[in-house]
Protein backbone atom coordinates (compact mmCIF):
# COMPACT_ATOMS: atom_id res chain seq x y z
CA UNK A 1 0.00 0.00 0.00
CA UNK A 2 1.54 3.12 -1.05
CA UNK A 3 0.40 6.36 0.97
CA UNK A 4 0.32 9.59 -0.73
CA UNK A 5 0.30 12.93 1.22
CA UNK A 6 -1.80 15.91 0.47
CA UNK A 7 1.56 18.35 0.33
CA UNK A 8 2.79 15.70 -2.28
CA UNK A 9 0.13 16.15 -4.66
CA UNK A 10 -0.08 19.86 -3.83
CA UNK A 11 3.43 20.96 -4.55
CA UNK A 12 4.02 19.27 -7.33
CA UNK A 13 1.07 20.58 -9.14
CA UNK A 14 2.23 23.92 -8.33
CA UNK A 15 5.85 23.07 -9.61
CA UNK A 16 4.49 21.42 -13.07
CA UNK A 17 2.59 25.06 -13.82
CA UNK A 18 5.35 26.65 -13.20
CA UNK A 19 7.55 24.91 -14.68
CA UNK A 20 5.42 24.42 -18.05
CA UNK A 21 4.80 28.59 -17.58
CA UNK A 22 8.06 28.71 -19.31
CA UNK A 23 9.46 25.20 -20.69
CA UNK A 24 8.01 24.06 -23.97
CA UNK A 25 8.32 20.84 -24.16
CA UNK A 26 11.34 19.65 -26.06
CA UNK A 27 9.62 17.00 -28.69
CA UNK A 28 7.68 20.61 -29.70
CA UNK A 29 10.48 22.61 -29.71
CA UNK A 30 12.73 20.48 -31.89
CA UNK A 31 9.19 19.59 -34.32
CA UNK A 32 9.08 23.99 -34.51
CA UNK A 33 12.85 23.91 -35.66
CA UNK A 34 11.90 20.94 -38.64
CA UNK A 35 8.93 23.50 -39.38
CA UNK A 36 11.32 26.53 -39.41
CA UNK A 37 14.18 24.77 -41.63
CA UNK A 38 11.71 23.63 -44.58
CA UNK A 39 9.39 26.71 -44.63
CA UNK A 40 9.57 28.47 -47.95
CA UNK A 41 7.03 31.31 -46.99
CA UNK A 42 9.19 34.19 -45.53
CA UNK A 43 5.83 35.56 -43.13
CA UNK A 44 5.36 32.14 -42.17
CA UNK A 45 9.42 31.36 -40.98
CA UNK A 46 9.62 35.29 -39.16
CA UNK A 47 6.71 34.24 -37.58
CA UNK A 48 8.31 30.41 -36.08
CA UNK A 49 11.43 32.07 -35.46
CA UNK A 50 9.49 34.41 -33.21
CA UNK A 51 8.20 31.99 -31.31
CA UNK A 52 11.69 29.76 -31.06
CA UNK A 53 13.65 33.17 -29.93
CA UNK A 54 10.71 33.09 -27.62
CA UNK A 55 10.51 29.92 -26.02
CA UNK A 56 13.93 30.26 -25.78
CA UNK A 57 13.76 33.88 -23.62
CA UNK A 58 11.04 32.28 -21.29
CA UNK A 59 13.73 29.00 -20.42
CA UNK A 60 16.11 31.88 -19.79
CA UNK A 61 13.93 34.10 -17.91
CA UNK A 62 11.87 31.59 -16.32
CA UNK A 63 8.88 34.02 -17.32
CA UNK A 64 5.61 32.90 -19.25
CA UNK A 65 5.91 31.66 -22.87
CA UNK A 66 2.49 33.43 -23.54
CA UNK A 67 0.44 35.91 -21.44
CA UNK A 68 -2.56 33.93 -21.57
CA UNK A 69 -1.22 30.98 -18.76
CA UNK A 70 -4.36 28.94 -19.71
CA UNK A 71 -7.06 26.91 -17.77
CA UNK A 72 -5.32 23.82 -16.03
CA UNK A 73 -6.49 20.36 -17.07
CA UNK A 74 -5.58 17.72 -15.07
CA UNK A 75 -5.89 14.20 -15.87
CA UNK A 76 -5.15 11.69 -12.69
CA UNK A 77 -4.90 8.26 -12.37
CA UNK A 78 -5.24 6.69 -9.02
CA UNK A 79 -3.97 3.12 -8.48
CA UNK A 80 -6.16 0.88 -6.60
CA UNK A 81 -3.49 0.70 -3.94
CA UNK A 82 -3.14 4.03 -3.38
CA UNK A 83 -3.70 5.57 0.23
CA UNK A 84 -4.20 9.16 0.57
CA UNK A 85 -2.50 11.06 3.72
CA UNK A 86 -5.16 14.14 2.88
CA UNK A 87 -8.10 15.82 4.51
CA UNK A 88 -8.71 16.86 0.97
CA UNK A 89 -10.43 15.51 -1.92
CA UNK A 90 -8.21 15.60 -4.95
CA UNK A 91 -9.75 18.19 -6.90
CA UNK A 92 -8.86 20.21 -3.76
CA UNK A 93 -5.65 19.42 -3.92
CA UNK A 94 -5.39 20.12 -7.24
CA UNK A 95 -6.63 23.01 -6.87
CA UNK A 96 -4.78 24.42 -3.88
CA UNK A 97 -1.83 23.99 -6.36
CA UNK A 98 -3.35 25.79 -9.21
CA UNK A 99 -3.69 28.95 -6.70
CA UNK A 100 0.36 28.34 -5.60
CA UNK A 101 1.29 28.43 -8.94
CA UNK A 102 -0.77 30.89 -10.13
CA UNK A 103 0.33 33.54 -7.25
CA UNK A 104 3.87 33.06 -7.10
CA UNK A 105 5.56 36.05 -6.64
CA UNK A 106 8.35 35.22 -8.73
CA UNK A 107 6.35 34.04 -11.27
CA UNK A 108 3.00 35.10 -11.00
CA UNK A 109 0.85 33.73 -13.85
CA UNK A 110 -2.27 35.64 -14.84
CA UNK A 111 -5.97 33.99 -13.60
CA UNK A 112 -8.23 33.88 -16.11
CA UNK A 113 -10.58 31.39 -14.84
CA UNK A 114 -14.10 33.79 -14.05
CA UNK A 115 -16.97 31.91 -12.15
CA UNK A 116 -20.51 32.50 -12.97
CA UNK A 117 -19.84 32.03 -16.68
CA UNK A 118 -23.16 32.75 -17.97
CA UNK A 119 -23.32 35.53 -15.55
CA UNK A 120 -21.17 38.11 -13.75
CA UNK A 121 -18.44 36.18 -14.99
CA UNK A 122 -16.32 37.15 -12.40
CA UNK A 123 -12.62 36.30 -12.02
CA UNK A 124 -11.96 33.88 -9.36
CA UNK A 125 -8.14 35.71 -9.00
CA UNK A 126 -6.13 32.82 -8.58
CA UNK A 127 -7.16 30.30 -11.70
CA UNK A 128 -8.92 27.80 -9.78
CA UNK A 129 -10.73 25.60 -10.13
CA UNK A 130 -9.01 23.15 -12.60
CA UNK A 131 -10.56 20.81 -14.90
CA UNK A 132 -10.07 17.65 -13.04
CA UNK A 133 -10.37 14.00 -14.67
CA UNK A 134 -9.82 10.92 -12.12
CA UNK A 135 -9.59 7.58 -13.03
CA UNK A 136 -8.78 4.88 -10.91
CA UNK A 137 -6.39 2.08 -12.26
CA UNK A 138 -4.45 -1.11 -11.28
CA UNK A 139 -1.30 -0.43 -9.26
CA UNK A 140 0.08 1.54 -6.36
CA UNK A 141 1.32 4.72 -7.97
CA UNK A 142 -1.25 8.03 -8.83
CA UNK A 143 0.00 9.13 -12.19
CA UNK A 144 -0.47 13.24 -13.11
CA UNK A 145 -0.61 14.87 -16.79
CA UNK A 146 -1.29 18.60 -16.60
CA UNK A 147 -1.59 21.61 -18.71
CA UNK A 148 -2.73 25.03 -19.16
CA UNK A 149 -4.53 25.55 -22.51
CA UNK A 150 -5.31 29.18 -23.27
CA UNK A 151 -8.63 30.45 -24.53
CA UNK A 152 -7.17 31.01 -27.98
CA UNK A 153 -7.04 27.49 -28.69
CA UNK A 154 -9.40 26.56 -26.58
CA UNK A 155 -12.50 28.36 -28.55
CA UNK A 156 -11.72 26.81 -31.52
CA UNK A 157 -13.02 23.25 -30.21
CA UNK A 158 -14.97 21.70 -33.16
CA UNK A 159 -17.52 18.64 -32.24
CA UNK A 160 -19.51 17.13 -34.85
CA UNK A 161 -21.65 13.72 -34.76
CA UNK A 162 -20.87 11.94 -38.10
CA UNK A 163 -22.78 9.36 -39.74
CA UNK A 164 -20.99 5.56 -39.13
CA UNK A 165 -19.64 5.91 -42.77
CA UNK A 166 -18.81 9.29 -42.88
CA UNK A 167 -15.16 10.29 -43.11
CA UNK A 168 -13.01 11.70 -40.53
CA UNK A 169 -10.51 12.89 -42.25
CA UNK A 170 -12.68 14.61 -44.86
CA UNK A 171 -14.78 16.47 -41.78
CA UNK A 172 -11.39 17.93 -40.87
CA UNK A 173 -10.20 19.01 -43.66
CA UNK A 174 -12.95 20.94 -44.77
CA UNK A 175 -13.10 22.48 -40.84
CA UNK A 176 -9.50 23.54 -40.27
CA UNK A 177 -10.11 26.52 -42.03
CA UNK A 178 -12.76 27.29 -40.11
CA UNK A 179 -11.27 27.65 -37.19
CA UNK A 180 -9.28 30.63 -38.41
CA UNK A 181 -5.71 31.60 -37.18
CA UNK A 182 -6.62 32.64 -33.48
CA UNK A 183 -5.56 28.74 -32.43
CA UNK A 184 -1.43 30.19 -33.46
CA UNK A 185 -0.81 27.62 -35.67
CA UNK A 186 1.51 25.79 -35.87
CA UNK A 187 0.46 23.28 -33.05
CA UNK A 188 -0.91 20.41 -33.01
CA UNK A 189 -4.39 18.65 -33.51
CA UNK A 190 -5.76 16.48 -30.74
CA UNK A 191 -9.19 14.28 -32.18
CA UNK A 192 -11.64 12.28 -29.92
CA UNK A 193 -13.50 9.92 -31.83
CA UNK A 194 -15.96 7.35 -30.20
CA UNK A 195 -17.70 7.48 -26.82
CA UNK A 196 -20.54 9.84 -26.49
CA UNK A 197 -20.05 13.64 -26.85
CA UNK A 198 -18.73 14.44 -23.79
CA UNK A 199 -16.19 11.29 -24.10
CA UNK A 200 -14.78 12.29 -27.33
CA UNK A 201 -13.83 15.55 -26.00
CA UNK A 202 -12.24 14.07 -23.07
CA UNK A 203 -10.33 11.84 -25.60
CA UNK A 204 -8.83 15.01 -27.77
CA UNK A 205 -7.73 16.29 -24.77
CA UNK A 206 -5.81 13.73 -23.12
CA UNK A 207 -4.33 13.16 -26.72
CA UNK A 208 -3.17 16.23 -26.63
CA UNK A 209 -0.52 15.31 -23.69
CA UNK A 210 1.38 12.84 -25.68
CA UNK A 211 4.64 13.48 -27.72
CA UNK A 212 4.81 14.59 -30.84
CA UNK A 213 6.15 11.50 -33.39
CA UNK A 214 4.56 12.39 -36.49
CA UNK A 215 8.03 12.44 -38.63
CA UNK A 216 9.37 8.97 -36.83
CA UNK A 217 5.55 7.28 -37.98
CA UNK A 218 5.80 8.95 -41.39
CA UNK A 219 9.11 6.94 -41.49
CA UNK A 220 7.88 3.08 -40.39
CA UNK A 221 4.62 3.82 -42.07
CA UNK A 222 1.04 3.16 -40.54
CA UNK A 223 0.56 0.17 -38.57
CA UNK A 224 -3.20 0.06 -37.89
CA UNK A 225 -6.21 2.71 -38.61
CA UNK A 226 -6.17 5.30 -36.19
CA UNK A 227 -1.80 5.69 -37.22
CA UNK A 228 -3.71 5.70 -41.03
CA UNK A 229 -5.63 8.53 -40.21
CA UNK A 230 -3.13 10.46 -38.07
CA UNK A 231 -1.02 10.49 -41.41
CA UNK A 232 -4.21 11.25 -43.96
CA UNK A 233 -5.34 13.97 -41.86
CA UNK A 234 -1.67 15.82 -41.42
CA UNK A 235 -1.32 15.57 -45.21
CA UNK A 236 -4.37 17.00 -45.67
CA UNK A 237 -4.23 19.91 -43.34
CA UNK A 238 -0.45 20.98 -44.06
CA UNK A 239 -2.08 21.30 -47.78
CA UNK A 240 -4.44 23.71 -46.68
CA UNK A 241 -1.60 26.05 -46.96
CA UNK A 242 -3.01 28.11 -43.71
CA UNK A 243 0.54 27.86 -42.09
CA UNK A 244 2.15 29.99 -39.24
CA UNK A 245 0.25 32.45 -37.54
CA UNK A 246 -2.57 31.64 -40.39
CA UNK A 247 0.17 34.13 -43.04
CA UNK A 248 0.20 31.10 -45.57
CA UNK A 249 3.20 28.81 -45.33
CA UNK A 250 4.15 24.69 -45.33
CA UNK A 251 3.34 23.87 -41.86
CA UNK A 252 0.22 23.98 -40.04
CA UNK A 253 0.25 21.54 -37.97
CA UNK A 254 3.14 19.77 -36.28
CA UNK A 255 1.42 16.93 -35.14
CA UNK A 256 -2.10 15.33 -35.50
CA UNK A 257 -3.24 13.11 -32.24
CA UNK A 258 -6.00 10.48 -31.85
CA UNK A 259 -7.59 8.70 -29.26
CA UNK A 260 -10.56 6.40 -29.43
CA UNK A 261 -13.17 4.67 -27.78
CA UNK A 262 -16.12 1.73 -28.18
CA UNK A 263 -19.32 3.59 -29.50
CA UNK A 264 -22.71 3.07 -30.38
CA UNK A 265 -23.63 1.33 -33.64
CA UNK A 266 -25.80 4.42 -34.79
CA UNK A 267 -22.79 7.03 -33.75
CA UNK A 268 -19.26 8.30 -34.51
CA UNK A 269 -18.97 11.46 -32.07
CA UNK A 270 -16.14 13.09 -33.05
CA UNK A 271 -13.89 16.23 -31.24
CA UNK A 272 -11.84 17.92 -32.43
CA UNK A 273 -9.08 19.84 -30.11
CA UNK A 274 -5.95 22.00 -31.55
CA UNK A 275 -3.08 22.72 -29.16
CA UNK A 276 -1.34 26.34 -30.19
CA UNK A 277 2.69 27.63 -30.16
CA UNK A 278 2.17 27.67 -26.48
CA UNK A 279 1.70 24.03 -25.83
CA UNK A 280 2.11 23.22 -22.25
CA UNK A 281 1.96 20.03 -20.51
CA UNK A 282 3.87 17.76 -18.65
CA UNK A 283 3.74 13.89 -16.84
CA UNK A 284 4.93 12.88 -13.37
CA UNK A 285 4.25 9.94 -11.03
CA UNK A 286 3.51 10.25 -7.43
CA UNK A 287 4.99 6.58 -5.58
CA UNK A 288 5.15 7.96 -2.08
CA UNK A 289 8.31 8.76 -1.80
CA UNK A 290 7.89 12.74 -2.11
CA UNK A 291 6.73 15.24 -4.72
CA UNK A 292 7.60 15.26 -8.41
CA UNK A 293 11.11 16.03 -9.31
CA UNK A 294 10.76 17.82 -12.87
CA UNK A 295 13.97 18.01 -14.55
CA UNK A 296 14.70 21.18 -16.40
CA UNK A 297 15.62 21.12 -19.82
CA UNK A 298 19.30 22.41 -21.08
CA UNK A 299 19.29 25.70 -22.94
CA UNK A 300 21.56 23.95 -25.92
CA UNK A 301 18.45 22.12 -26.38
CA UNK A 302 17.21 24.90 -28.03
CA UNK A 303 17.87 26.04 -31.65
CA UNK A 304 20.57 28.91 -32.56
CA UNK A 305 17.23 30.92 -34.37
CA UNK A 306 17.80 34.55 -34.91
CA UNK A 307 15.22 37.05 -36.21
CA UNK A 308 16.64 39.65 -38.48
CA UNK A 309 14.79 42.65 -39.72
CA UNK A 310 15.80 43.68 -43.33
CA UNK A 311 17.32 47.32 -43.44
CA UNK A 312 14.25 48.37 -45.62
CA UNK A 313 11.43 47.25 -43.23
CA UNK A 314 9.55 50.25 -42.43
CA UNK A 315 10.00 52.32 -38.92
CA UNK A 316 7.40 53.87 -38.07
CA UNK A 317 6.67 56.50 -35.04
CA UNK A 318 2.93 56.08 -33.68
CA UNK A 319 3.06 59.54 -32.06
CA UNK A 320 3.12 61.29 -35.15
CA UNK A 321 1.56 58.62 -37.59
CA UNK A 322 -1.85 60.03 -39.69
CA UNK A 323 -4.20 58.06 -41.44
CA UNK A 324 -3.03 59.62 -44.89
CA UNK A 325 0.34 57.61 -43.93
CA UNK A 326 -1.40 54.06 -42.92
CA UNK A 327 -2.83 54.63 -46.62
CA UNK A 328 0.76 53.14 -47.57
CA UNK A 329 1.32 50.48 -45.84
CA UNK A 330 0.21 47.21 -47.64
CA UNK A 331 -1.34 43.48 -46.66
CA UNK A 332 1.69 41.37 -45.92
CA UNK A 333 4.86 44.14 -45.09
CA UNK A 334 6.64 44.08 -41.36
CA UNK A 335 5.96 47.41 -39.75
CA UNK A 336 8.40 48.05 -36.72
CA UNK A 337 6.27 50.52 -34.32
CA UNK A 338 7.60 53.17 -32.21
CA UNK A 339 5.37 55.68 -29.37
CA UNK A 340 2.40 55.65 -27.53
CA UNK A 341 0.11 53.12 -27.87
CA UNK A 342 -3.22 52.46 -26.28
CA UNK A 343 -4.61 48.46 -24.91
CA UNK A 344 -7.81 47.52 -24.40
CA UNK A 345 -9.49 43.68 -25.18
CA UNK A 346 -12.86 42.05 -24.54
CA UNK A 347 -13.91 43.72 -21.23
CA UNK A 348 -12.96 47.39 -21.92
CA UNK A 349 -14.83 47.60 -25.12
CA UNK A 350 -18.13 46.00 -23.75
CA UNK A 351 -18.02 48.78 -20.87
CA UNK A 352 -16.85 51.76 -23.73
CA UNK A 353 -20.18 50.40 -25.32
CA UNK A 354 -22.18 50.88 -22.37
CA UNK A 355 -20.96 53.86 -21.12
CA UNK A 356 -21.71 55.51 -24.92
CA UNK A 357 -25.42 54.07 -24.59
CA UNK A 358 -25.87 56.07 -21.33
CA UNK A 359 -24.65 59.39 -23.26
CA UNK A 360 -21.03 59.44 -21.78
CA UNK A 361 -17.88 60.07 -23.26
CA UNK A 362 -14.95 57.55 -24.14
CA UNK A 363 -12.00 57.07 -21.04
CA UNK A 364 -9.93 58.23 -22.99
CA UNK A 365 -9.25 60.04 -26.46
CA UNK A 366 -8.43 57.37 -28.95
CA UNK A 367 -8.34 59.46 -31.66
CA UNK A 368 -5.88 59.00 -34.30
CA UNK A 369 -4.34 56.24 -31.78
CA UNK A 370 -3.52 52.42 -32.16
CA UNK A 371 -5.10 49.93 -30.07
CA UNK A 372 -3.36 47.02 -28.99
CA UNK A 373 -5.60 43.57 -27.73
CA UNK A 374 -3.88 42.07 -24.69
CA UNK A 375 -4.38 41.55 -21.38
CA UNK A 376 -0.65 41.29 -20.18
CA UNK A 377 0.95 39.05 -17.18
CA UNK A 378 1.83 41.28 -13.77
CA UNK A 379 5.17 42.91 -13.61
CA UNK A 380 7.78 41.53 -11.52
CA UNK A 381 11.22 42.97 -10.66
CA UNK A 382 12.57 45.97 -13.18
CA UNK A 383 9.92 44.49 -15.76
CA UNK A 384 7.92 47.34 -16.92
CA UNK A 385 5.57 44.90 -18.24
CA UNK A 386 5.07 41.27 -17.87
CA UNK A 387 4.77 38.87 -21.19
CA UNK A 388 1.99 40.69 -23.75
CA UNK A 389 1.41 39.02 -26.45
CA UNK A 390 -1.88 39.26 -28.36
CA UNK A 391 -5.30 37.94 -28.02
CA UNK A 392 -7.68 37.23 -30.39
CA UNK A 393 -8.88 40.16 -32.18
CA UNK A 394 -12.46 38.70 -33.58
CA UNK A 395 -13.57 38.93 -30.06
CA UNK A 396 -13.70 42.66 -31.14
CA UNK A 397 -15.20 42.70 -34.00
CA UNK A 398 -18.68 43.67 -33.00
CA UNK A 399 -16.78 46.74 -31.55
CA UNK A 400 -14.99 47.57 -34.60
CA UNK A 401 -17.08 50.06 -36.40
CA UNK A 402 -17.64 52.02 -33.08
CA UNK A 403 -14.04 52.40 -32.56
CA UNK A 404 -13.12 53.22 -35.75
CA UNK A 405 -16.26 55.53 -36.53
CA UNK A 406 -16.91 57.21 -33.10
CA UNK A 407 -13.78 56.74 -31.73
CA UNK A 408 -11.45 57.67 -34.71
CA UNK A 409 -8.57 55.10 -34.10
CA UNK A 410 -6.15 54.61 -36.75
CA UNK A 411 -4.87 51.07 -36.24
CA UNK A 412 -5.93 47.59 -34.28
CA UNK A 413 -3.25 45.46 -33.23
CA UNK A 414 -4.11 41.39 -32.37
CA UNK A 415 -3.82 38.05 -33.15
CA UNK A 416 -4.99 35.87 -36.15
CA UNK A 417 -7.81 37.25 -38.81
CA UNK A 418 -10.66 39.83 -38.69
CA UNK A 419 -14.30 38.67 -39.63
CA UNK A 420 -15.80 40.34 -42.42
CA UNK A 421 -17.60 43.21 -40.78
CA UNK A 422 -14.56 44.14 -39.07
CA UNK A 423 -12.93 44.27 -42.58
CA UNK A 424 -15.33 46.41 -44.34
CA UNK A 425 -15.59 48.76 -41.35
CA UNK A 426 -11.56 48.79 -41.54
CA UNK A 427 -12.11 49.72 -45.35
CA UNK A 428 -14.71 51.81 -45.00
CA UNK A 429 -12.56 54.48 -43.00
CA UNK A 430 -8.86 53.86 -43.95
CA UNK A 431 -7.68 52.10 -40.93
CA UNK A 432 -5.27 49.40 -40.69
CA UNK A 433 -5.26 46.03 -38.68
CA UNK A 434 -1.63 44.97 -37.33
CA UNK A 435 -0.64 41.82 -36.64
CA UNK A 436 1.54 40.05 -33.85
CA UNK A 437 2.81 37.00 -33.51
CA UNK A 438 0.87 34.52 -31.16
CA UNK A 439 2.75 32.89 -29.52
CA UNK A 440 5.86 35.41 -28.69
CA UNK A 441 4.44 37.22 -25.40
CA UNK A 442 8.01 37.57 -23.81
CA UNK A 443 9.87 39.07 -26.59
CA UNK A 444 6.82 41.19 -27.66
CA UNK A 445 6.99 42.72 -23.74
CA UNK A 446 11.17 43.40 -24.58
CA UNK A 447 9.40 45.75 -26.84
CA UNK A 448 7.75 47.66 -24.09
CA UNK A 449 9.35 50.65 -22.71
CA UNK A 450 7.16 52.12 -20.34
CA UNK A 451 3.38 50.83 -19.19
CA UNK A 452 0.65 52.85 -17.23
CA UNK A 453 -3.02 52.33 -16.90
CA UNK A 454 -5.51 54.95 -17.81
CA UNK A 455 -8.66 53.75 -17.57
CA UNK A 456 -10.72 50.85 -16.21
CA UNK A 457 -7.85 49.90 -13.33
CA UNK A 458 -10.79 47.50 -11.75
CA UNK A 459 -10.68 45.29 -14.47
CA UNK A 460 -6.89 44.14 -13.93
CA UNK A 461 -5.21 43.25 -16.89
CA UNK A 462 -7.92 43.55 -19.10
CA UNK A 463 -7.64 47.20 -17.98
CA UNK A 464 -6.73 50.06 -20.93
CA UNK A 465 -3.38 50.93 -20.40
CA UNK A 466 -1.11 52.92 -22.54
CA UNK A 467 2.37 51.47 -23.79
CA UNK A 468 5.66 53.36 -24.68
CA UNK A 469 6.72 50.57 -27.31
CA UNK A 470 10.35 50.76 -29.45
CA UNK A 471 10.53 48.25 -32.27
CA UNK A 472 7.11 46.54 -31.45
CA UNK A 473 7.08 44.15 -34.62
CA UNK A 474 3.79 43.76 -36.60
CA UNK A 475 2.67 42.60 -39.92
CA UNK A 476 0.20 44.35 -41.78
CA UNK A 477 -2.90 41.90 -42.00
CA UNK A 478 -5.32 43.99 -43.14
CA UNK A 479 -4.73 47.14 -44.80
CA UNK A 480 -7.05 50.46 -45.80
CA UNK A 481 -7.87 49.02 -49.21
CA UNK A 482 -9.18 46.05 -47.23
CA UNK A 483 -6.75 43.61 -48.47
CA UNK A 484 -6.63 40.61 -46.43
CA UNK A 485 -3.02 38.79 -45.54
CA UNK A 486 -5.09 36.07 -43.71
CA UNK A 487 -7.09 35.43 -47.36
CA UNK A 488 -4.36 35.78 -50.20
CA UNK A 489 -1.68 34.10 -48.03
CA UNK A 490 -3.09 30.72 -47.20
CA UNK A 491 -5.19 31.24 -50.74
CA UNK A 492 -1.53 31.25 -52.77
CA UNK A 493 0.35 28.79 -50.36
CA UNK A 494 -2.63 26.28 -51.57
CA UNK A 495 -1.97 26.54 -55.01
CA UNK A 496 2.12 26.42 -54.28
CA UNK A 497 1.74 22.94 -52.13
CA UNK A 498 0.09 21.81 -54.51
CA UNK A 499 2.11 22.76 -57.74
CA UNK A 500 4.94 21.61 -55.71
CA UNK A 501 3.27 17.68 -55.27
CA UNK A 502 2.12 17.84 -58.24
Amino acid sequence: MTVITKQDVISSVADALQYISYYHPLDFVQALEKAYKKEQSQAAKDAISQILINSRMSAEGRRPICQDTGIVTCFVKIGMNVQWDSDLTVQQMVDEGVRQAYTNPDNPLRASVVADPAGARKNTKDNAPAVVHIEMVQGDKVDIQIAAKGGGSENKTKMVMLNPSDDVAEWVEKTVPLMGAGWCPPGMLGIGIGGTAEKAAVLAKESLMESINIHELQERGAQNSEEELRLDIYNRVNRLGIGAQGLGGLTTVVDVKIKTAPTHAASKPVCMIPNCAATRHVHFTLDGTGPAELTPPKLEDWPEVTWKVDDNVRRVNVDEITKDDVQEWKSGETVLLSGKILTGRDAAHKRIQDMLARGEDFPVDFNNRFIYYVGPVDAVGDEVVGPAGPTTSTRMDKFTEMMLGQAGLTGMIGKAERGPMAIESIKDHKAVYLMAVGGAAYLVAKAIKQARVVAFEDLGMEAIYEFEVEDMPVTVAVDAEGVNAHQTGPDTWKIRIAEMEA
